[in-house]
């Protein structure tokens, strides 16, 4: 089979991804009129097997940003990756502290690698968490099951 190579990235490539990745995350935030009368605002984590999306809305719904690791810059197999759902979640932190949203309820969705670390780089960057809920989808009686065989 002939011998393994494994692609070391020089000083020089790790500075330039990274500095892509950071040019996604530091992306302006347009005032929203709909944070007027509430400064409470929630936020939805789905995680999937292949990205992690986390959007933010006020208190009744309506969307205010959305970030994923697709639109900070990863590609490929590195958007399912925990480390790639934490930087997203830096991100929405910052667009959190742009429209001063004081308090947060979080609904997680997804059974990705990216969920729990999605949480806990949300509550590090001291953002004032009210509630935590899974509102993962769980069948509860499946599928009808195919007719018995008449032989």
């Amino acid at each position: 089979m002939g011998k393994k190579r494994i692609i070391q990235k020089s000083e020089e490539e790790l500075l330039k991804e990274r500095e892509i990745v950071e040019a996604g995350v530091k992306k302006d935030v347009k005032a929203s009129p709909f944070l007027r009368t509430s400064k409470e605002g929630r936020i939805y984590i789905c995680s999937s097997y292949n990205n992690t999306i986390i959007t933010l809305t006020d208190s009744s719904g309506r969307v205010l940003s959305w970030k994923s690791a697709g639109s900070i810059g990863f590609k490929g197999t590195k958007k399912a990756t925990p480390f790639a759902a934490s930087k997203v979640a830096e991100a929405i932190s910052l667009v959190i502290k742009k429209f001063n949203i004081s308090g947060i309820g979080v609904y997680i969705k997804g059974i990705g690698s990216g969920r729990e670390s999605a949480l806990r780089s949300l509550a590090a960057q001291g953002l004032n968490m009210l509630f935590i809920k899974d509102v993962t989808p769980i069948p509860h009686n499946g599928c009808r099951p195919k007719k018995a065989r008449r032989v």
